[in-house]
């Protein structure tokens, strides 16, 4: 098979690895790793993830991150497994009301994969029947973080669960949200996720919007999370990447981006988790959507992105990995909105504009609904927004006509919270 051009072929670049040491990385502008031990854990590790790992085709995509086409099998999920990857199932039907249609009109981002699309370098952005694009994790990606579970966790200090609007904000005090959610049992949920690039500045970590999926309380809470994410320390740039996430005990020692460890089963070779996404909506202007849903089946917690048949399937998190809690069956509680992450200030969540700035100005997620444990179609979700930081960021909920349904409006400047 042909290198790549541009960049090293995946196995030079773990050859490259055996011979890495910590003081090639400890001294670069924006490494966190101040031990050997660390550093020698986070070595071990991507030499693990690569370990009997080839390449059929590599690229770039736009933020300049390499995405190696490695066979499903290989992948750090699937490896040593003699499990077989299920064909991934359609999704239940969505309502679809009548009545008059709502005016406002978004556009739909596209794949940047196919034949037909070529990187930078010129090399073809599509991965061959059989293989999946997987983001190339590096020495460079880990070593902006202290530890190899600094780098596992939702953001410094873990995370927490967002409040509830009749909660005080006992979460860590890195974390803000706005956000809406709902108690109802469900076996997933779908929305359109506006897409904006918030700067993170000087003493700021991330801005993010995405879906919630949670079971289970106190040290037993699960989650099963996706969305969009601007996060300069995980992914080397100031662009909104696609991205997933899970915990199995609260944040503490479970969870991880991607396919950075061993929980998502990446199936897709349409598009993958940790891609840049694009384009960005222009306030007063175009505003850009994705499509992201999860569904509980046949023991798989299933995302969707884009669509709803099958072939939209990015790929699952095993019930397995919920070790028989809660999300091994279904979820309790949805929950959609803004997460935000800094330390002396906070950056911009959304567009920077709050929520009740409405159409074409402030961040939404719109046709937000779930299905029930037991399949069937959509059910609208029925939220109650939370804001417990009003001076920094709000969050508002309505309902409309077909197709936007129940929305989201949410974000802010941010600031000193």
């Amino acid at each position: 098979m042909p290198e790549p051009r541009g960049f090293p072929p995946l196995k030079a670049f773990i050859d490259s690895l055996q011979s890495a040491k910590h003081s090639d990385y400890s001294a670069r502008a924006g490494s966190k790793v101040a031990q050997e031990d660390a550093f020698a854990e986070m070595k071990a590790h991507i030499l693990k993830l690569y370990d009997k790992t080839e390449a059929q085709n590599s690229f770039v995509d736009e933020s300049g991150a390499v995405f190696d086409c490695i066979p499903i099998e290989q992948q750090p999920s699937l490896k040593g497994s003699s499990e077989a990857v299920p064909k991934a199932p359609d999704l239940p039907r969505r309502e679809v009301a009548g009545g008059p249609q709502d005016e406002r009109k978004d556009s739909l981002i596209a794949s940047p994969l196919g034949p037909d699309k070529k990187d930078r370098h010129g090399n073809v952005m599509q991965c061959p029947p059989g293989t999946i694009p997987m983001r190339r994790v590096t020495l460079e990606d880990l070593t902006r973080f202290g530890t190899l579970q600094d780098f596992f966790r939702k953001g410094p200090r873990g995370a927490g669960r967002p409040p509830r609007a009749s909660e005080p904000p006992t979460v860590p005090a890195t974390h803000r949200w706005a956000h809406a959610y709902q108690n109802v049992n469900n076996g997933g949920g779908h929305s359109f996720l506006n897409i904006w690039d918030p700067p993170i500045g000087a003493n700021q970590v991330f801005s993010l919007s995405q879906h919630w999926y949670v079971g289970g309380s106190g040290a037993n809470l699960q989650t099963l999370e996706c969305g969009w994410q601007v996060y300069p320390a995980m992914y080397g740039d100031a662009k909104p990447h696609l991205f997933t996430y899970w915990t199995a005990d609260d944040y503490n020692k479970t969870g991880c981006y991607n396919l950075t460890c061993s929980a998502f089963v990446q199936t897709s070779s349409s598009f993958a988790p940790g891609m840049a996404v694009g384009p960005i909506s222009v306030s007063g202007g175009a505003q850009y959507i994705m499509e992201l849903a999860y569904w509980h089946a046949n023991g798989r917690w299933w995302l969707y992105w884009n669509g709803t048949s099958g072939t939209n399937v990015i790929g699952y998190y095993p019930d397995t990995l919920y070790k028989g809690g809660a999300l091994a069956s279904h979820a309790t509680e949805i929950d959609y909105g803004g997460e935000v992450v800094g330390t002396t200030s906070f950056p911009h969540m959304g567009s920077g504009a709050f929520a009740n700035a409405g159409w074409q100005k402030a961040a939404y997620q719109r046709t937000i609904g779930y299905w029930t444990p037991q399949g069937g179609a959509m059910v609208n979700a029925s939220l109650t927004p939370s804001q417990s930081w009003p001076n920094c960021y709000t969050a508002q909920v309505d309902l409309y006509g077909s197709p936007w349904f129940e929305t989201l409006w949410f974000g802010g400047p941010g600031g000193n919270c």
